[in-house]
């Protein structure tokens, strides 16, 4: 995740929100009313031509346990509740993808936030996708905390670990974790090795380290794989897609380093990583110069500019990108634009990112307690003892609830039925 605030939340990113509320004071749609008056209207978007009857249709769902125990309780259209596993899957999600770190808890066993996303988390979460029906992709961090361009931390268990006691230990977590994962009646289809990876993996960030850790977490997953009788792809993760030397150095150092892997996948968020026609160009440029599938692994677009839980948005006041308003028709047409461009590249699926984290407890100011006891915000005091220097100072609530796909209080927006509409 390039998101500055839960994949990437930088220092001054999170210091913005902190004091304004957004990243900047200009509205990003013309009015509030707008948004309201959209919330009441149904999406409107065309089908895709030509897209693939098994085009991955994915949705990021790592925090949902932590919410459900916080009090969150979702809907399903007609306003009644729902599991929300069978709202995604009604909708047209095919895929739930899940973040995985190796020990998010501090000393005293208190989550450092972001859904405490550990095995376990994982193994509840597929278990409930595959009995809706969908497939689950799991995102190794190989941190136990956020891992992106600019931070991937060593798991606290692997710190002072020689290199080589580091590759056994990589190749024995993936294998040791996706057979328990699988173990609970998930149905693991593709496995991420790394999270946005352009910087390093595990405290690895000189090339040669990083493709020796690739590579034995990749023997993991196809071991798991043959074992199991599986047919479990291998995904690699990069991010800063808009910067095309960059990323097409990291194709051809897979290529020239033989790493065994089927998909390369990207973040694209269209605020940060520009226009859908250089996506698309790189994506065919990622292709066929690796010979491998890709896929957007991370997107999102905001609905409203409002602010669910007093922590601010990361997003929250920027003016439209690339023509669409912060509104659930804008967040409609970006995100079937986007499927749009990915399979015109060739893509072979798109994953929304946390679609799902809304505000808990929003009508009483004891939400911080339940962040702090369940770890449903981005990351809570805890984090301290891991990560002093972001997490630990800058611990709160979701800057992510307004590009949900669900509206504060629950409720599916029209937009998640667009995984549906297009096709």
């Amino acid at each position: 995740m390039k998101l500055r605030l839960i994949a990437a939340f930088t220092t001054i990113c999170i210091a913005l929100i902190m004091t304004t509320g957004c990243i900047s004071d200009k509205p990003i749609n013309a009015s509030s009313a707008d948004e309201a008056d959209d919330k009441t209207a149904a999406a409107l978007v065309e089908p895709v031509d030509g897209l693939s009857s098994d085009f991955i249709k994915g949705m990021d769902i790592s925090s949902i346990i932590s919410l459900e125990k916080s009090g969150v309780v979702y809907y399903d259209y007609d306003g009644k509740p729902q599991d929300i596993f069978l709202t995604l899957s009604e909708s047209g999600v095919n895929y739930i993808r899940v973040r995985v770190w190796n020990d998010p808890f501090d000393s005293n066993g208190y989550g450092y936030g972001g859904g405490n996303c550990d095995a376990a988390n994982a193994a509840e979460i597929g278990k409930r996708a595959a009995a809706c029906g969908m497939k689950l992709l799991v995102d190794f961090h190989y941190s136990d905390f956020w891992a992106d361009p600019d931070r991937q931390n060593a798991p606290k268990a692997w710190a002072d670990m020689s290199f080589e006691d580091k590759k056994n230990a990589i190749y024995d977590y993936t294998a040791e974790s996706l057979k328990f994962i699988s173990e609970s009646g998930s149905d693991i289809g593709m496995v991420q090795i790394g999270n946005e990876i352009n910087g390093g993996v595990a405290g690895e960030y000189q090339s040669e380290q990083i493709i020796e850790l690739l590579k034995q977490a990749s023997c993991a997953v196809r071991d798991v794989s043959k074992q199991s009788g599986n047919d479990i792809k291998t995904a690699v993760h990069y991010t800063d897609i808009q910067n095309h030397d960059e990323i097409m150095y990291h194709v051809d150092m897979l290529k020239s380093a033989e790493l065994d892997y089927d998909i390369f996948g990207v973040s694209y968020y269209p605020y940060w990583h520009g226009s859908m026609e250089n996506m698309k160009k790189t994506l065919r440029d990622i292709s066929q110069a690796s010979g491998k599938s890709t896929m957007i692994l991370e997107t999102s677009y905001p609905y409203t500019t409002e602010d669910g839980d007093g922590f601010g948005n990361v997003i929250g006041g920027a003016e439209p990108v690339q023509g669409y308003k912060a509104s659930v028709q804008g967040q409609s047409e970006c995100l079937r634009d986007i499927i749009a461009a990915a399979s015109e590249a060739g893509a072979i699926g798109v994953c929304w990112w946390e679609g799902a984290w809304i505000p808990v407890n929003r009508d009483n100011a004891s939400n911080s307690t339940l962040w702090e006891k369940y770890g449903s915000g981005w990351a809570s005091s805890y984090s301290a003892e891991y990560d002093p220097d972001n997490a630990g100072k800058y611990y709160g609530g979701s800057s992510w609830d307004n590009q949900a796909m669900f509206d504060f209080d629950g409720h599916p927006l029209d937009s998640l039925n667009v995984f549906n509409l297009v096709g």
